[in-house]
């Protein structure tokens, strides 16, 4: 439903989307995660149309952005994250207002009106002016408008930002009921709330993705956590040989040092790792395991970008001050 490719944005100098590819298969719902700044936004507003492209192109329910921007705006509904109103209206005759700019039929716009209001829990507050409203309320009369085509595709872009606890449960249930129908992209900053609500999620940085995967392939993540008293290095070779052990992280201490273990799939490897370092004779205080949490996949990410970036730097600096001081001697 959504495919993109190689789409890329400028803003004078600045590169704020860059070469970035991804597609959201039929009835998907699909977290789009990044720190502030990564391009989240950016994105979303070329896949809606309100952004032009500097490179690349993006096709939604089959049409390009590029060449068919009425037919793409006709597919999708977009909550973006200031919401546009207009406050002096009521929240029905907004609705209506917008249902008419959206080309639904005037014979069906009454019982569409109706049940976006039922949806986002506004039958209540229908006849009251938009301006009246609390930032919540306002929140749901945009997430309304999003859906009063019944568009195939919902982009949203923080639909819980400013809300408070109660509002933002309601918002999430709203978002776990259009999936029935709907092929959702939602970017939020809450990561629980991508636990409970979406399939998958795709993580950028700097307009790059850094991590794409499945919740359900997130879930079957594990580590292994040990801290054993020991020579660090031999201890580190002798846990990497473990069977299933993909990686091993070492922070050492002053006298006992603390690794870290990914492993494939559910590989529990917690006998084989007592059994490699009790056997050679090594003290271990603490052994246990631990499953994967989407932040610290976001973290790890977003650092290692953010670690490569200032490594990249440090380096072309260096090479600067070096030709500068071969320039200077000849």
């Amino acid at each position: 439903m959504i495919q993109v490719e190689r789409l890329t944005k400028y803003y004078g100098d600045v590169l704020a989307v860059d070469d970035l590819s991804f597609h959201v298969e039929k009835g998907e719902v699909v977290a789009f995660l990044g720190p502030n700044g990564a391009g989240k936004s950016t994105t979303m507003r070329m896949l809606t149309c309100y952004l032009a492209a500097t490179k690349g192109t993006a096709r939604i329910a089959g049409f390009s952005v590029v060449d068919d921007p009425v037919e793409v705006r006709r597919h999708i509904g977009y909550l973006p994250e200031t919401v546009p109103l207009y406050r002096e209206m009521r929240v029905t005759e907004f609705l209506n207002f917008r249902a008419k700019l959206k080309g639904v039929a005037r014979s069906d716009r009454r019982k569409q009106i109706a049940e976006c209001l039922e949806l986002c829990d506004l039958s209540h507050m229908a006849d009251r002016i938009i301006d009246t409203l609390s930032k919540g309320y306002r929140q749901r009369v945009g997430l309304a408008e999003s859906l009063i085509n019944d568009p195939e595709i919902l982009i949203l872009d923080e639909p819980t930002v400013g809300l408070d606890p109660n509002q933002i449960r309601l918002t999430r249930q709203v978002v776990k009921d259009l999936a029935e129908k709907h092929t959702v992209l939602l970017s939020t900053h809450i990561l629980p709330e991508v636990e409970m609500v979406c399939e998958r999620f795709m993580i950028i940085d700097q307009g790059r993705v850094v991590a794409m995967d499945t919740m359900d392939s997130l879930a079957h993540r594990s580590s292994t956590i040990v801290e054993v008293n020991g020579p660090p290095e031999q201890i580190e070779r002798r846990l990497a040989d473990i069977a299933g052990v993909e990686k091993v992280t070492c922070k050492k201490g002053e006298n006992y040092h603390r690794f870290s273990l990914e492993t494939t799939g559910a590989n529990d490897v917690r006998e084989d790792v007592a059994a490699a370092l009790v056997g050679a004779g090594w003290t271990m205080r603490e052994l246990h395991r631990q499953a994967s949490s989407l932040e610290e996949v976001f973290v790890e990410a977003t650092m290692k970008e953010a670690e490569d970036e200032d490594t990249s730097k440090q380096t072309l600096s260096t090479d600067v001050a070096t030709t500068g001081e071969g320039e200077e001697q000849g």
